[in-house]
Formats: structure tokens, sequence, C-alpha cells
């Protein structure tokens, strides 16, 4: 099979494109022949080793692929080859075929291509978990609900799962085509925030009262400038870091306002951090996936690619990102 391969840490164009082989799945393990495969931010971090978690050499960078069930371990019980699926990878996305955990493997809805599909392993359940597990956002029908980079992968899944849920949606984006995307996905307000103050719009939309709830992938001052416009008792989520830089909150606002702040790492749910939480947490997930497979079924969730690349363009496709060009994902199709 043909893979995109990381020797050495770098960047994007250091990639090569080789033949290799995959083992064969072990007891508990998927593997899956890859239609399409997700890439973002965080796949150029692993591919410099910067990231939180470093593949050993060599390895296929990429955690989020969707494609057909192909061979299942001798323990395996909830698929068979054959089944349409998507799956979290630990690494090994950017190949024609991975090994996935059965854990982090799921049902693709029939309603939704392959190359859309991806955006079902990582983004929208991160947007899904932040915003409706009761130890996050854990957003109600009549409140109000901030989304920053409405217009990147996370931030339209909240805008549209925040609907869902029966928020009103405002949401922040960088120049027309963005903005207009946002409303699209259907933010009931729309903030471009390269010509307007967000935070004074915030609150001429909100006649002063603030947000109830902040969904943040951007930090930096966006996270500081959202305390300023939240609701007594609100709750902000930070779930990344785009911006490039790592707030600090000040806790005189979260005093005088009674605020909380409560991060989101979905990684911890699907084995990505020091504690492998998949297996023991895997009901919880999986009943979050089945709720995401019901609103895209619905029509509510819509996931949207951008660009499709193919395998030996992934470089491309990286770079992609890195200018902050895309609206929606970037996707690897594999021929």
């Amino acid at each position: 099979m043909r893979a995109m391969i990381c020797r050495q840490w770098g960047a994007p164009e250091d990639l090569r494109l080789e033949q290799t082989e995959l083992p064969a799945p072990g007891p508990r393990q998927v593997r899956i022949h890859t239609r399409a495969a997700g890439v973002s931010f965080a796949t150029t971090l692993v591919i410099a080793g910067k990231y939180q978690r470093r593949p050993p050499f060599p390895f296929a960078p990429g955690t989020e692929v969707s494609g057909v069930v192909v061979e299942v371990g001798k323990e395996v019980r909830r698929f068979r080859p054959g089944d349409e699926v998507v799956a979290v990878l630990d690494w090994g996305g950017l190949a024609e075929e991975c090994l996935a955990a059965e854990v982090n493997v799921f049902p693709k809805p029939p309603s939704v291509g392959f190359v859309e599909a991806i955006q079902l392993a990582i983004s929208y359940p991160t947007s899904a978990g932040a915003l409706t597990w009761r130890n996050a956002l854990d957003v109600k029908a009549g409140q109000t609900l901030l989304v920053h980079a409405a217009a990147g992968g996370v931030g339209m899944a909240a805008v549209e799962i925040g609907k869902a849920l029966g928020a009103r949606v405002i949401a922040t984006a960088g120049g027309a085509r963005k903005t207009a995307f946002a409303r699209e996905r259907g933010a009931d307000h729309v903030i471009d925030y390269t010509v307007t103050d967000f935070r004074e719009e915030v609150l001429k939309l909100t006649d002063g009262r603030g947000v109830d709830r902040v969904y943040d992938p951007v930090g930096g001052d966006v996270f500081t400038q959202s305390l300023r416009c939240m609701a007594v008792e609100g709750r902000i989520c930070p779930i990344g870091f785009a911006g490039g830089t790592i707030p600090n909150a000040p806790a005189n606002i979260l005093l005088v306002k009674n605020l909380a702040v409560m991060g989101f790492n979905y990684g911890y749910y699907v084995g990505w951090s020091p504690h492998d939480a998949r297996w023991e947490e895997a009901d919880r997930v999986a009943d979050l996936m089945q709720r995401l497979h019901g609103w895209c079924e619905a029509g509510v969730c819509r996931p949207h690619v951008d660009r499709v690349f193919d395998l030996p363009d992934a470089a491309k496709a990286l770079q992609a990102l890195l200018e902050r060009s895309v609206v929606g994902r970037v996707a690897i199709a594999m021929a």
C-alpha cells in the first residue's frame, strides 16, 4: 500500500510517499481500507514533533479516517468485512489502509459520503461532547452560545449542534467568505472580528447581559475578551489554542461574575492522553456517536469539506490549513 511517511520531525513537505505494509490486526483491532483521511492543525504539530504525543519513527500521520472494513481481529464483535465506518486512530491515517482499535471505530451514517465523514471521527464529537456533556458547557435550549472560529472544522460543528440544542448562536469568523459560511451553517448572528470588536458587538446583541456559554478553539486574547462579554454564572470552554497563545484566566473576572472555565480534551476519551481512557469511556463515546449519527440522518449536521487532495499532495493540504484559507475541513481522498 501507499502511505505518506514521516521519518524525522519537520515540515509537511518533508513527508515522503512510500510503499509499506501493515501487520495483521491484533485481537481487538480492525483493518480498514481507507477511502478518505482528515488533516488538521494538530497534524502539523505531530509532524514537527511539537504535539503531546510523538509516534515512533517511521509513521504515517493522520488520526481520522473513513473507509471500509477489510479484516477484523479474533475478538472483534461489532464489525465485519464490508462495513462502512469512521475511525479515530493513534496515527496512520495518511495511508491506503490502516489499523484501528475496535473501540474507536463507528458506523458511517449512510447519508454522509466518505470524504465528508472524516469529520465525524474527531471534529463533530469534540463539539458535541463540549456542548452537551454535563462536565463541560451543558448547553440548554434558550441559552446564548458564542462560538469562535465558526468557519473552522470544530466551530462549524459547534454552530450546527448549538442550534440543534435550541441555543441562540452568535458566531465569530474572519472575512466575508468565512462569515457567510458561518451564517449558512445556521448562526443567528455572525461577527466579522477583522472589522468589529466582537466583545462590544456581543454586548449589543445581548442588551448588555452577555452570553451564557462560550466555545473557544482560539485562546489568547479571544479567551480573555470573551470573559468580559459573558453573563453571570456563564461557562467558557477552551478546546484548543489555534491563535498560538495559551491564555491565563484573570481570576478577578471569574470571581466577580461567578464564571466557570471548563477545558475539554476529546483526546482523553479516545486514547490520546497519559491515561488511556478509551476503554473505560467507551459507552459514553458510543452514546455521543449515536446521537451524532441521528443528527446527520436528520440533516441537522452537514459536514462540509472545502477542498479534497490526493494522497501525494498531503503537504499541500496541510499548507492550506496553515495559510488559514479553509472553511470547514480539507480531506485526503485515496485513489
